[in-house]
């Protein structure tokens, strides 16, 4: 999502901001070698783990079973404590202090893994270690101990239901995530009203966040990145009393914001005449999985004609949000515009495992061997008798 992109990006400013030795050498330094288990080709720094996790949870979606070294990649950047930083070069290394770990990295890690199967003692671990940098207010902030804020405590939500646990029973002084969520749903009147804010404001005011609605929608409705279509139904603005009433206003808001063009714009200083490919896609998510599907469906069909560049330059993260959006909607990922979104998500990373490929080809063997003990029982039948080949035929107009 693009709150955590551009806290990445800040950092990274910051960085670069810092003072510099009077006689640098401008000469370019070497780049260090990625991990060929990784996917993406970009400085993993901040999002390594995030973007492995949801290229792997994209794979899952689709029945494409990843690279086991990409799986191991990931299970292989938990630190002790069971909480992940976003990149970890030297794993030999135990994590301290300086270890940059945040609760968004670690549920994205949960989502994927349990997903996955077979690695509950990582996922269990990692739920252990966000149970205990819970805010007292119900809900999570990037960091522990950092204020509360829709996107990551939507993301831990999903996390705690992906790894089996009931997010309305997770609670520290008796509150819920849910608690923290509705604290920042805005109400039915006056600007932005049914949306969800990022996190209050200096003055403690709520103001409308299309990407905090996003995934404030989601977390309401206790769902993950990769979350399915839903039941409900689109409604108008009422007050957001339980985590339905919210998730309903804000599909209601993403509705309004997404009706004249079919996307999002970005909210980046500088750019707000440029569309917001990966927070339209979020939307589509969200309002797919709030049951919102017809505006979910206008917004996907936006995305199939424009997004394919922006995927291109922005890697397997970009990719796995369009997997995410078109699974949500019912649309087939393999030909997204023209687009094979799974085969350009695998392009950029280790080769899925041939195992896949081979079960596939095997059910393709067996299908079609099925098909002709069909047709030869068929032929036996009709030899044998006309009154018998018409009823074998009836049997088989009547099969789905």
């Amino acid at each position: 999502m693009n709150v955590r992109r551009s806290a990445a990006v800040l950092a990274a400013v910051v960085a670069i901001g810092a003072a510099t030795p009077a006689a640098a050498d401008t000469s370019p330094s070497p780049s260090p070698a990625l991990p060929s288990a990784l996917y993406g080709d970009t400085d993993p720094q901040y999002d390594g783990v995030w973007r492995q996790s949801l290229a792997l949870l994209a794979q899952h979606r689709v029945d494409v079973e990843p690279s086991k070294a990409a799986v191991d990649w990931l299970t292989g950047q938990q630190c002790a404590d069971g909480s992940f930083a976003p990149y970890r070069a030297d794993t030999a290394e135990a994590c301290g202090a300086k270890t940059m770990v945040d609760t968004n990295q670690t549920a994205a890690a949960v989502q994927a893994l349990a997903a996955l199967g077979g690695h509950d003692d990582v996922t269990k671990k990692a739920v252990g270690w966000l149970k205990s940098v819970q805010n007292k207010d119900g809900g999570w902030g990037y960091t522990a101990g950092g204020a509360s804020d829709t996107n990551s405590t939507s993301v831990v939500v999903g996390a705690l239901a992906a790894a089996g646990d009931r997010p309305a029973e997770v609670k520290k002084d008796g509150k819920s995530p849910y608690d923290a969520l509705l604290t920042l749903a805005l109400p039915c009147e006056g600007d932005g009203a049914g949306a969800f804010a990022f996190q209050p404001d200096k003055k403690g005011g709520l103001v409308a966040n299309a990407d905090a609605t996003a995934a404030g929608v989601l977390g309401a409705l206790g769902a993950g990145l990769a979350a399915g279509p839903g039941k409900g139904e689109a409604s108008s603005c009422e007050k957001p009393g339980t985590p339905e009433q919210a998730a309903a206003n804000g599909a209601a808001y993403l509705t309004d914001a997404l009706a004249e063009n079919g996307h999002l714009t970005s909210a980046l200083a500088g750019a707000e005449d440029q569309p917001d490919f990966g927070n339209t896609a979020d939307a589509v998510v969200a309002l797919a999985a709030q049951g919102s599907g017809e505006q979910a469906a206008k917004s996907l069909s936006w995305l199939e004609k424009n997004a394919a560049d922006w995927a291109a330059q922005s890697g397997p993260a970009a990719y796995a949000q369009l997997i995410f959006a078109a699974h949500a909607t019912g649309a087939d990922p393999r030909d997204f515009g023209g687009t094979d979104l799974v085969e350009r998500l695998g392009a950029t990373g280790p080769a899925a495992e041939k195992a896949t490929e081979a079960k596939a080809d095997e059910k393709k063997d067996e299908e079609s061997d099925s098909g002709l003990g069909v047709w030869w029982f068929v032929g036996v039948c009709l030899v044998a008798g006309i009154g018998i080949g018409f009823l074998i035929s009836g049997r088989k107009k009547q099969q789905p």
